[in-house]
């Protein structure tokens, strides 16, 4: 009995080590710089350069950053796309309409409301582990930056018209 446990052992700390060697450990940068070190993040982050929201987004925060994949900006009609980088004020209202200003945890989510940096609100929900966004699901949760937090999220928000 007692090799068996030994031989479990040895196995849990090799595929320990296999998977400390195959995931580099990034250090925690501000949120803009998270957003472009993040390959699925790619389309929001040219989005966040031709808005001018980088350096913002580098500031001293607190972030809650709700970001579009690359996948749900592909879902976006190229009309709604182009018209937005045609305008940087309303592709600007788009962007910061998923910015929080204050730190959020995934485990920290409680339904209700959020007011956003571009002014308008947001429902957030938990049930269990899903965490949603008005009608989008949280896929990735908790990417940690010095100033706040990225979670990647399935679709793009789209403030109410004013």
């Amino acid at each position: 009995m007692f090799r068996r446990f030994i031989i479990i052992c040895s196995f849990a700390a090799a595929l320990g080590a296999c998977a400390t060697q195959s995931t580099p450990q990034i250090a925690p940068q501000p949120v803009a710089k998270t957003i472009a070190s993040t390959a699925q993040l790619s389309s929001l982050n040219s989005l966040l350069e031709k808005a001018g929201l980088q350096a913002a987004l580098n500031s001293e925060g607190p972030f809650t950053v709700f970001a579009p994949s690359n996948d749900a900006f592909k879902a976006v009609p190229q009309k709604t796309l182009d018209e937005l980088a045609a305008n940087p004020a309303q592709l600007k209202e788009v962007l910061t309409y998923h910015v929080l200003a204050a730190k959020l945890m995934a485990d920290e989510v409680k339904t209700g409301n959020a007011k956003t940096v571009q002014g308008g609100n947001i429902a957030i929900a938990k049930a269990g582990s899903f965490v949603t966004v008005e009608d989008a699901m949280v896929q990735t949760a908790d990417i940690k930056a010095t100033n706040g937090v990225v979670h990647v999220i399935d679709r793009v928000l789209m403030p109410p018209k004013r």
